[in-house]
C-alpha cells in the first residue's frame, strides 16, 4: 500500500510557543496563512502546507531546549540564495552557515527558527 503514496502534502512542526513561531514563519519568512484555527496554523509553501501546532499531546514527548527536531529545505533560484542571506541578516535571523557552493551541485544557506529547527535555503547550480 505504501507504494501508492504520491505526495507529501503537509509538514507539522510541534511548537513550544505558537505566537513566536507563527510570527517567524509569516512575518520573517513571508509564508502566507492558508488556514488558521485556535491551535493550528497552515501556511502555503509551494505545493506543501507547513503547519504549526502546539506540543503537548500525550504522544509528542519532550524536546530538548533549542535543539533541532527537523531540518526543512526550501528551494529557490540560484541568484536568490544570496538575496535571502542579506534579508535574513537584516531581520536578525540566526544564521548557521553563510551561502556556499557544494560539489554535489547545491548552493546552500542554513539558519534556525526560534525553536532550534534547522532551515535551509538552497538552489541547484
Amino acid at each position: 500500500m505504501l507504494s501508492k503514496i504520491r505526495n507529501l502534502d503537509y509538514v507539522i512542526l510541534l511548537c513550544e510557543d505558537m505566537v513566536v513561531m507563527k510570527n517567524f514563519y509569516t512575518s520573517l519568512l513571508g509564508f502566507p496563512i492558508h488556514r488558521e484555527l485556535e491551535d493550528w496554523v497552515e501556511m502555503q509553501v509551494g505545493a506543501c502546507l507547513l503547519t504549526l501546532r502546539p506540543r503537548g499531546r500525550s504522544y509528542d514527548d519532550g524536546k530538548l531546549s533549542h535543539s533541532a527536531s527537523v531540518q526543512l529545505a526550501f528551494r529557490v533560484l540560484p541568484d536568490e540564495v544570496d538575496d535571502w542571506y542579506r534579508e535574513l541578516q537584516k531581520k536578525q535571523a540566526e544564521i548557521l552557515e553563510a551561502p556556499r557552493d557544494w560539489d554535489y551541485g547545491h548552493r546552500t544557506l542554513f539558519f534556525r527558527d526560534p525553536e532550534g529547527n534547522i532551515l535551509e535555503i538552497y538552489a541547484d547550480i
